[in-house]
């Protein structure tokens, strides 16, 4: 993951490539196809990741103002907001939604201070972060669904996938699910978690294997252990 600067904040650098990479997946997509996500069509993935800016943005104004603004109110609000969007609103006025909702994110980010960047907030999943991690979530939704909607984990930054495969495996860890294996990419000197002896490896390259841990892919490994889902 980028680190953060002294005085101005995270680099938005992969945010920004990352929102580009997205919406150059929707413009003339057919969104009434569906995702790679089960159950989600396009209409869908393009309505979570306009409401995902808004709930980071919520999280951005409690870095600013102190006032507390969760993410969702509920999974099942979050859940009922992503259904109507994605049934009330056609293509093109989703795909305006979701630009207008990342720049409105972007512009909150930049206003951000110093010490406004390390207030602690809260993520849907009820982790406190500083709030310079917003730019992370951001970041991940936006690449990883961009994939979702015709992309590939190749299309990444090396680094960006080196972040998820990271990402993936600490989040294992925090939830005591952590499989007993290593993850072994063929095109990288390092594995996750690293400098562990004597666990099952599996092995293909970082992006198949960031594909796979995030639900996007098959194991590339036919010797592979089940995992559960990501987020």
């Amino acid at each position: 993951m980028p680190d953060p600067g002294p005085d101005l904040g995270p680099d938005l650098g992969w945010m920004d490539a990352g929102t580009a990479y997205f919406e150059a997946r929707v413009r003339g997509a057919d969104l009434g196809r569906p995702s790679r996500l089960p159950g989600w069509s396009g209409r869908h993935v393009v309505a979570h990741v306009a409401a995902n800016a808004r709930a980071l943005g919520r999280l951005v104004h409690w870095a600013r103002t102190g006032e507390e603004r969760p993410m969702y109110a509920s999974a099942e609000a979050r859940d009922a907001e992503i259904e109507d969007l994605a049934a009330r609103l056609d293509a093109a006025a989703l795909e305006s939604l979701a630009e207008e909702t990342s720049e409105e994110l972007r512009e909150a980010l930049v206003e951000l201070s110093g010490d406004q960047w390390d207030a602690r907030v809260r993520t849907a999943q009820g982790r406190l972060v500083p709030a310079s991690e917003v730019v992370w979530l951001r970041t991940r939704e936006v690449w990883v669904h961009g994939v979702d909607l015709g992309g590939r984990f190749e299309d990444l930054p090396g680094e960006l996938v080196d972040a998820l495969l990271t990402d993936v495996t600490a989040l294992w860890a925090r939830r005591g699910e952590e499989p007993a294996m290593v993850l072994r990419p063929a095109d990288r000197l390092t594995s996750w978690p690293a400098d562990v002896d004597g666990l099952p490896e599996v092995r293909g390259t970082a992006a198949e294997l960031a594909a796979w841990v995030t639900g996007r892919g098959p194991a590339p490994d036919p010797a592979a252990p089940a995992i559960g889902r990501w987020l």
